[in-house]
């Protein structure tokens, strides 16, 4: 019996098999799609956005050189303006939850502090151009200048204050971020995009709207223009 029930079993799997084979593959895969061992009924499988990047070329050794400087720098102040970012949201997410403005004006304060106290040591250490870096990131994640950011977090006086200090460094707090039109950013937009695909650095989009492909291959003609 035991052997009868093996040749039974067998000849049901020979069956299944050969009704499989019969149907064309790819109506297989419209009707049925395994993911990590669960059965779906779906005729896609929908993937995140990948970036395919080319090699990186350089015309001459100071651009080169150039390249990874701002890599070296931009790695250094990113991390800052992801977390201004979120601090940003943070606060504005509390603040609509309070009523009063009293307390919402109270919160604000201290939340100002602790964000100072979070980054004024560090800030410290920037260079100038690290620190213009970090203004135009703080931008892209935000979609406000910092000037605009202390504006509104404290008064227009403290703001002009500011930047009126940044100006002794040469640094603009009225600075933004525009990949599009400068190459600068370009390159900056460039660095962070391999560094997320590299896990170098932790992914956080830009609020900005423009697509980095496109800002490739924009950039990528202008540099054919030039070479020839």
């Amino acid at each position: 019996m035991k052997r009868i029930g093996c040749l039974i079993l067998s000849l049901i799997g020979f069956y299944g098999i050969a009704q499989v084979e019969e149907q064309p593959i790819d109506s297989l895969f419209e009707k049925l799609i395994i993911v990590e061992g669960d059965s779906i009924f779906q005729s896609f499988i929908a993937l995140d956005e990948v970036y395919l990047f080319g090699r990186l070329k350089f015309p001459t050794y100071k651009e080169k050189l150039r390249y990874y400087i701002l890599r070296r720098k931009t790695h250094k102040v990113y991390p800052y303006a992801k977390l201004a970012a979120e601090r940003l949201v943070e606060l504005n997410d509390s603040i609509t939850k309070i009523r009063r403005k009293s307390k919402r004006k109270k919160y604000t304060k201290k939340i100002q502090k602790y964000i100072e106290d979070e980054f004024s040591e560090e800030l410290k250490k920037l260079t100038r151009t690290e620190g213009q870096i970090l203004v135009k990131l703080i931008h892209r994640q935000t979609g406000s200048t910092t000037f605009n950011l202390v504006k509104e977090l404290r008064s227009g006086w403290r703001a002009f204050w500011y930047s009126t200090t940044a100006k002794i460094f040469e640094i603009s707090l009225k600075e933004e971020f525009d990949p599009e039109n400068v190459h600068e950013d370009y390159l900056i937009e460039d660095i962070l995009q391999r560094g997320f695909a590299a896990d170098k650095l932790e992914r956080q989009e830009s609020v900005l709207d423009y697509d980095y492909s496109e800002l490739n291959n924009k950039w990528s003609n202008v540099g054919k223009k030039k070479e020839k």
